[in-house]
């Protein structure tokens, strides 16, 4: 069990899940702001009003009836609006990140906290403010700042009024957006991510049943030009700081299975995996389009708008650090399925050798070592683990403790597996399990399905004190990091 004596330990959160503050300080709205609160069984919507000003509400991902705008409506809970309420409690959320022994905390800009419509020529101070205080609190402990600059926090105008990421004006606006936090954070961020499980919008048409295939075609232009963007704000990092270190986010990794050993399990896993990962990953690793991408634009239909400034762009704006998540693996089978997990962004058929949380999520640390290698293998590039962790129901005891020994198991497994994926010989940096303060689910808005090793008294209904409290895993947690990854307390 040996890291590097540089191994960056922490954890990570993402501004609309835990900030808050949703209308303080010139914060503009982004779409996070109008998704209402769901459950294991209940889905989340989106709400709005018509152009005859009727209230309506739709799936999330959903395109809205036409003329209609999202609004904030009575009678629904808005989770996102308070979250954890980072925003007022950041001082005291980074004296525990501390305390714990964080080397490294993931973490995202609001970007309409920046700019609150995205078009302005001139930045929100009171924005700017915010995070450079929280970027020197961080440094007065020793803690890197691992910052996101996109994580699914779209200004709503830029959605409403110019199409959102459909819209090539975005690229430029990103890249003005980008210009401004490298040059005011020049010396206090060193390492950043681009965009949040960039290829997440090419997973959905897999996770609705019935997507239209207009929007297929779609989501693939909104990607090409999410890597255009991206890779522009590489180049102009590295410009601004030569320092600075930039990393692509991928959801999920190469971490599917085929579910049998019939060989068109194995070609449509290998055809999934293309798709789903390594069609987005060659682009920001690599620079350019993947021999296999005309098969797949074939497949659905598209007819992507790129110019051959794009693909110069591509090519040299390759990221620095190759960073992902993981959670669970899945299985892909070409046979009937009979038992479906559960997933981040990306479900399958159940394996029968693994078992599976509450939430249907496979416990599967071995899948981790495997994925690791696998981009390692194909890229040699540095990499991150920059989401992991156990979404399950937490008891808050009479005597302010939090039993959650689940939470140390699955965290102390695929800490092994990262261990043996060094021992393979994979050039892995740092580690921040998700959530590492509890925050709302992404998924389902819930606070029940809880990550961190920080509880927040916050309830589903919005009630609670958001008082914290360090769970076991906290202290378990801690000695691993003081002990580099030799103590995992077994």
């Amino acid at each position: 069990m040996r890291f590097p004596e540089n191994f960056l330990w922490g954890g990570a959160t993402a501004a609309n899940q835990c900030e808050g503050g949703w209308d303080v300080d010139g914060r503009g709205m982004t779409l996070s702001d109008f998704s209402t609160a769901g459950t294991q069984k209940q889905p989340r919507y989106t709400t709005y009003l018509t152009k005859e000003g009727q209230p309506g509400k739709a799936l999330m991902f959903e395109e809205l009836p036409e003329g209609a705008h999202r609004a904030v409506l009575e009678g629904y809970d808005y989770p996102y609006h308070e979250g954890i309420d980072f925003y007022h409690h950041y001082k005291e959320d980074i004296a525990l990140f501390a305390e714990m022994g964080f080397k490294i905390f993931r973490m995202s800009i609001c970007w309409a906290r920046i700019f609150p419509k995205g078009i302005e020529e001139a930045p929100n101070q009171a924005g700017l403010d915010f995070y450079r205080n929280v970027f020197e609190e961080l440094k007065k402990y020793g803690i890197e700042p691992l910052v996101t600059i996109f994580h699914y926090d779209m200004p709503v105008y830029l959605e409403e009024t110019l199409g959102g990421w459909s819209n090539r004006k975005l690229i430029d606006l990103f890249e003005k957006y980008a210009r401004v936090l490298f040059t005011e954070y020049k010396g206090l961020v060193k390492y950043w991510l681009t965009f949040n499980e960039i290829n997440s919008i090419i997973m959905m048409k897999q996770l609705f049943p019935n997507y239209p295939a207009h929007q297929v075609q779609k989501d693939f232009q909104i990607l090409h030009n999410q890597f255009v963007a991206s890779a522009k704000a590489v180049q102009l990092a590295h410009t601004i700081d030569p320092d600075a270190v930039v990393g692509c986010m991928i959801a999920g990794g190469p971490s599917r299975y085929p579910l049998t050993p019939d060989p068109k399990d194995v070609i449509h896993t290998q055809e999934l995996l293309q798709e789903n990962t390594y069609y987005s990953a060659d682009v920001m690793v690599q620079g350019e389009y993947p021999y296999f991408a005309p098969r797949i634009w074939k497949k659905y239909g598209v007819s992507l708008d790129i110019t051959e400034e794009d693909r110069e762009i591509l090519k040299n704006g390759t990221v620095d650090l190759l960073t992902y998540s993981y959670y669970c693996s899945n299985c892909a089978t070409t046979h009937e399925v009979k038992e479906k997990a559960g997933g981040n962004l990306d479900m399958g058929a159940k394996n029968p050798y693994l078992v599976y949380s509450e939430w249907g999520w496979s416990f599967d640390p071995d899948g981790l070592r495997y994925s690791l290698n696998e981009f390692y293998a194909r890229y040699h590039k540095p990499l991150m683990v920059v989401e992991n962790g156990l979404g399950a129901v937490d008891q808050l005891e009479a005597d302010g403790k939090i039993h959650d020994p689940y939470r140390i198991e699955y965290i102390r497994e695929h800490i092994k597996a990262m261990a043996a994926a060094l021992e393979d010989g994979v050039d892995l940096r740092g580690y921040t399990p998700w959530g590492c303060i509890d925050l709302v689910s992404a998924s389902t808005g819930e606070m029940k399905k809880r990550y961190g090793f920080i509880y927040v008294d916050r309830n589903d209904d919005g009630s609670g004190s958001m008082k914290r409290y360090k769970k076991d895993s906290f202290y378990w947690y801690k000695n691993v990091i003081a002990s580099n990854g030799k103590e995992l307390g077994e």
